[in-house]
């Protein structure tokens, strides 16, 4: 039986061009030019999920990627009167959630998941269910599978916005906010969507080939052994504190439950380089970043597991 194959790409704000390239450098390589048209289940988090929903509804690589190149500056575009407005930072997101808003609605316009060409998974984070006997937030993960409870009806420039609201970035959307805040490496979810026997046909584990593709790591640590801090010191490193951590932990999770069939591709940016996820000055270093990483490894891991029959 053919493989099930599995596309998980990690949330990185602009760094989500990163990806970008280097999908368009592994599908130009000889021998994988089918390589996103083979997929089963694509999954995404934060601008990964915005590639996946662009993936899943037919849009060319290059499109995506000026996206970033020509947009990112809009959407992370951090004028003077906005920090008055927020008193400098204090109070109130980076960013507008506006000009994304109006990019998703030009790409996508009312398509809806369930006119996706491809099954998807995009992750969220659901800030109140308003469920009167049960009241809570919790994950969400917005799927388009066949079936009961999915989210076939949802306008996909909706999901990407949810997907995309990261906390202090961009304010919630619709109570949604960036699901980076527990997976923003998507690759757990999305195997333990291929298992869920609600949507049928459902792959034997060992069917199930998963390629994780990250965006770009930050070598970053926080000195000292004893940190006596509060509310204020932690608020923004523990964002990123958060979502590196998961990126890991679903790493190991993978690899330790399909081995061979697990490939990660998840370059880290040189030491002394730092690229937050509204660098947009840095797009051309993200360019050629992703232009000279040596991909040999998963080229031949691609070749030898993605198309194995």
């Amino acid at each position: 039986m053919p493989n099930y194959r599995v596309l998980s790409i990690e949330g990185g704000g602009i760094r989500g061009l990163v990806s970008t390239v280097l999908l368009q450098r592994l599908t130009a390589t000889p021998g994988l030019e089918k390589l996103l048209g083979a997929i089963d289940l694509i999954a995404g988090t934060s601008s990964g999920g915005l590639l996946a929903l662009g993936i899943a509804h037919q849009i060319d690589l290059a499109v995506i990627r000026n996206l970033f190149i020509q947009a990112g500056p809009k959407i992370f575009d951090d004028s003077w009167l906005d920090d008055l407005v927020d008193l400098g930072k204090l109070k109130g997101a980076d960013y507008d959630i506006q000009p994304l808003r109006r990019e998703l609605r030009k790409l996508f316009g009312n398509t809806t998941l369930g006119q996706l060409k491809k099954r998807v998974l995009v992750t969220a984070f659901d800030l109140d269910n308003e469920d009167q006997n049960r009241r809570t937030w919790k994950p969400k993960l917005f799927h388009n599978f066949p079936g009961n409870n999915n989210d076939r009806n949802e306008p996909v420039y909706k999901v990407g916005l949810y997907t995309c609201a990261a906390p202090t970035y961009f304010p919630s959307v619709d109570g949604y906010i960036d699901g980076g805040v527990y997976a923003v490496n998507p690759s757990m979810c999305a195997l333990a969507q291929t298992q869920d026997r609600r949507y049928q046909p459902t792959p034997l584990l060992d069917e199930v080939v998963l390629f994780s593709l990250g965006t770009g790591a930050n070598l970053q640590y926080i000195k000292g052994r004893t940190l006596d801090w509060g509310y204020a010191q932690w608020a923004r490193p523990l964002v990123s504190l958060m979502m590196d951590g998961t990126a890991g932990i679903a790493d190991y999770q993978c690899t330790q439950i399909l081995d061979a069939n697990y490939h990660r591709l998840a370059p880290v940016f040189p030491t002394g380089t730092t690229v937050p996820m509204d660098a947009v000055d840095k797009i051309p270093y993200l360019i050629d970043f992703a232009e000279s990483l040596v991909l040999d490894k998963t080229i031949a891991w691609l070749k030898h597991h993605w198309f194995a029959i």
